[in-house]
């Protein structure tokens, strides 16, 4: 059993990809790091030698982990509190996770960081459906702390090398379509984010934006939705804002409520 200063994977796993999810820490040493390279999502790398340098910008509530959640995590955690934030430790750290089958995001897919410790993306401006999903799906699972720029389409690829901003959603980069795939897709895939009920929202979402209303009984409802948010708001940050509760309700409907129905009325006694 976890102590009160602990988290399980089981809860934790819960937690991640909800609106407000914790931030999480990764401290692990270079050594075991470089064992096994990869993230659980959302999380960010900290030299847990420096907590009281980077400590103190640190947002509350935090999860701590280290390769088995033990000295590292706690000592980081205990900083932290120090310092006034909430901060717990995960249960058997990385390896705990790793072991029951959590999410794991490839570090080398994550683009470098900016000096904030941000990533930066560029995409075309007028976000309607793959390019409101992918950041959902960043700001979620990869980088809560993600900016994203919104240009015309011709000044894309300008923007991006000019201030260090990865493209998404166009022609001829890395994170893009590909073949019968939109990019929300390619980076469910290359984020190693497979599991059920993102597989299903991807449909979802594949559907709505490369017009396959075949691939799922709830497209027509996405594409509503998001033609309708492109008319409401004329800034496209303020349509991304609004357009992640709309993902993060369809998010948590494929992961906890595709059985159930509304029926009206209600049945009577009797």
């Amino acid at each position: 059993m976890p102590s009160y200063l602990e988290i399980t994977p089981d809860k934790l796993a819960r937690i991640i990809g909800s609106p407000k999810q914790p931030a999480i820490i990764d401290v692990r040493n270079k050594e075991d790091f470089g064992s096994d390279p990869r993230l659980i999502p959302g999380s960010i790398r900290r030299d847990f030698g420096n907590v009281t340098e980077w400590g103190p910008e640190t947002s509350s509530p935090a999860i701590v982990f280290c390769q088995k959640g033990q000295k590292l995590s706690h000592g980081v955690a205990a900083h932290l509190r120090a310092m006034g934030k909430e901060a717990e430790v995960l249960e058997g750290g990385f390896e705990a996770w790793r072991d029951s089958q959590g999410m794991l995001v490839p570090a080398d897919k994550v683009p470098p960081r900016d000096s904030k410790g941000r990533t930066v993306w560029v995409t075309r401006a007028r976000p309607k459906i793959d390019r409101i999903a992918c950041p959902w799906l960043i700001r979620r699972f990869v980088d809560p702390t993600a900016v994203f720029l919104f240009v015309p389409a011709t000044e894309v690829a300008l923007v991006g090398d000019r201030f260090n901003a990865t493209p998404f959603d166009i022609e001829d980069v890395y994170w893009s379509h590909r073949g019968e795939l939109c990019t929300f897709d390619v980076m469910v895939e290359e984020f190693g984010l497979k599991t059920e009920p993102m597989l299903h929202l991807a449909r979802i979402v594949r559907g709505a934006d490369t017009a396959r209303p075949d691939l799922a009984p709830e497209v027509p409802g996405l594409l509503a939705a998001s033609l309708g948010l492109s008319r409401m708001f004329n800034d496209d940050i303020e349509q991304l804002d609004a357009g992640m509760t709309l993902y993060d309700a369809f998010y948590r409907w494929c992961r906890d409520a595709t059985d159930e129905t509304h029926n009206w009325p209600n049945p009577r006694k009797g």
